[in-house]
């Protein structure tokens, strides 16, 4: 049995995970962070972790970049592996993340999805095969209470792009740009607007082809199944970063 934190715990994708964590026999939510306290909460809430004293195996972070340095600084302390799926952290606070998994496990993932994680690893074959010959461009859709953009998952996709063609600059808003398109550029777009939940597209346009990699999440259960997958993974582990691949590859 896993004993989770959940960090964001009366936020949209913190309430996915309690729904998801309801049905499962290989993990329980012993606590909760958030400023709110969920409704019919069965478990230990507090509003920060200052206020929080638990055992625990494992933090699972939905939340706010904010939260960051108490998470990590709570999770240093007591020797305790996290699964980090906020987006939106600045280089500082990266090199934080970095930092911790020289004493604790880290998962970090900006996407929990199977078939998000599938889409980065057939990128990436694609930009192997296809060279500088296609030019790449990157399209994703959020919800319109989603603060941060480009999506964690659009510079996920941008990332392994990059690992193939290492020469090349993102590029994120062309209405300021007066001149044609160069072939390293990759050019990232974002669309915020409903309650769209994530839809991803990768599109590599060449000379008379062009191919299309698309993803669309249709409710919010495939990351917190995910975020779970993970926790349950991470339990145990030695200190060091970890993602999806890892999970992956444990199966």
């Amino acid at each position: 049995m896993t004993n989770v934190i959940i960090t964001g715990c009366s936020g949209k994708m913190g309430l996915s995970l309690l729904h998801s964590a309801a049905n499962r026999n290989d993990l329980k939510i012993v606590a909760g962070i958030d400023l709110v306290k969920p409704s019919n909460a069965d478990f230990v809430y507090a509003d920060s972790f200052q206020n929080l004293n638990v055992d625990a195996d494992v933090i699972v972070d939905f939340s706010n970049p904010a939260v960051l340095d108490s998470m990590l600084a709570y999770a240093l302390e007591h020797k305790m592996p996290v699964v980090i799926c906020t987006t939106g952290y600045n280089e500082e606070q990266k090199k934080k993340i970095f930092d911790a998994a020289n004493h604790i496990p880290v998962f970090y993932s900006g996407n929990m999805s199977l078939g998000i994680n599938l889409i980065i690893e057939l990128a990436k074959k694609a930009a192997s095969v296809f060279g500088s010959d296609f030019d790449v461009e990157i399209i994703e859709q959020h919800h319109n209470q989603k603060l941060d953009a480009p999506s964690g998952t659009a510079l996920m996709i941008a990332d392994a792009v990059k690992t193939v063609r290492t020469d090349s600059e993102y590029i994120y808003d062309r209405h300021a740009y007066r001149k044609k398109r160069e072939s390293k550029e990759i050019g990232i777009h974002s669309v915020r607007g409903g309650n769209i939940v994530g839809e991803h597209e990768v599109i590599f346009a060449g000379q008379d082809e062009i191919l299309k990699i698309s993803h669309s999440a249709r409710s919010k259960t495939v990351f917190a199944v995910g975020a779970l997958n993970a926790a349950v993974f991470l339990k145990g582990k030695e200190p060091g970063m970890y993602d999806m691949s890892d999970l992956l590859s444990s199966k």
